[in-house]
């Protein structure tokens, strides 16, 4: 794709400026770092576009604060103040959906993923968002505690303008094929392979 000019152009009826502005189905997968970081900068530009950003995040504790939370955070109440760039919601698994849940059983952490996707399903239906970064997300469809199948069918029938990034490793095949943009991040050199650990603002 040199310069920003397509391909080719599909016989689908739709005009430049309609292909253009269709909501994208976003996945970044690979076994390197980045994926979530990579989200992030676009949900950064969706914002400077005065978009509601949607964040949920499936894995990490709801106790655990990343630098990007924060940063978000802060920009939504910018935009209650001063009415700049868009709205902003962040929720984490066990904190922010309809639950309260303590550490507990992979059952327990099954039920919270399965209502975190409820709680999407419900706003997509509402198009509460005009993108939602689902955090990885991709780990419990690998679990089994989402149906891929389910996932795919929803976000296929999803209306108006929303966008959808999924982030995580080993994202399934079926979720590839019906994204619209997949990248996957491939390690060549890491910190830690030279027994550094992860450090303030790098990692989080």
């Amino acid at each position: 794709m040199p310069q920003g000019k397509v391909v080719t152009v599909p016989d689908d009826g739709l005009s430049t400026r309609q292909r253009r502005n269709r909501p994208l189905l976003v996945v970044h997968t690979g076994e390197m770092k980045g994926k979530s970081t990579a989200a992030f900068g676009l949900a950064l530009r969706g914002w400077n576009q005065g978009w509601s950003i949607g964040v949920f995040q499936f894995v990490k504790s709801a106790k655990w604060k990343v630098g990007e939370e924060e940063a978000f955070r802060a920009l939504g109440r910018v935009h209650e103040q001063t009415g700049q760039g868009g709205p902003v919601q962040w929720h984490k698994m066990g904190a922010g959906w309809s639950w309260t849940r303590r550490p507990g059983t992979e059952d327990d952490h099954a039920a919270a993923a399965r209502e975190g996707w409820a709680e999407i399903r419900r706003r997509l239906q509402r198009q509460a968002h005009d993108l939602y970064v689902l955090d990885e997300f991709t780990y419990p469809m690998k679990w089994g505690w989402v149906e891929v199948g389910e996932v795919v069918e929803v976000l296929a029938a999803r209306e108006g303008h929303q966008h959808v990034i999924i982030t995580g490793r080993d994202a399934a095949p079926e979720l590839i094929e019906a994204a619209d943009l997949v990248m996957a991040t491939t390690k060549i050199k890491h910190p830690m392979d030279a027994g550094q650990k992860g450090q303030r603002g790098i990692e989080w």
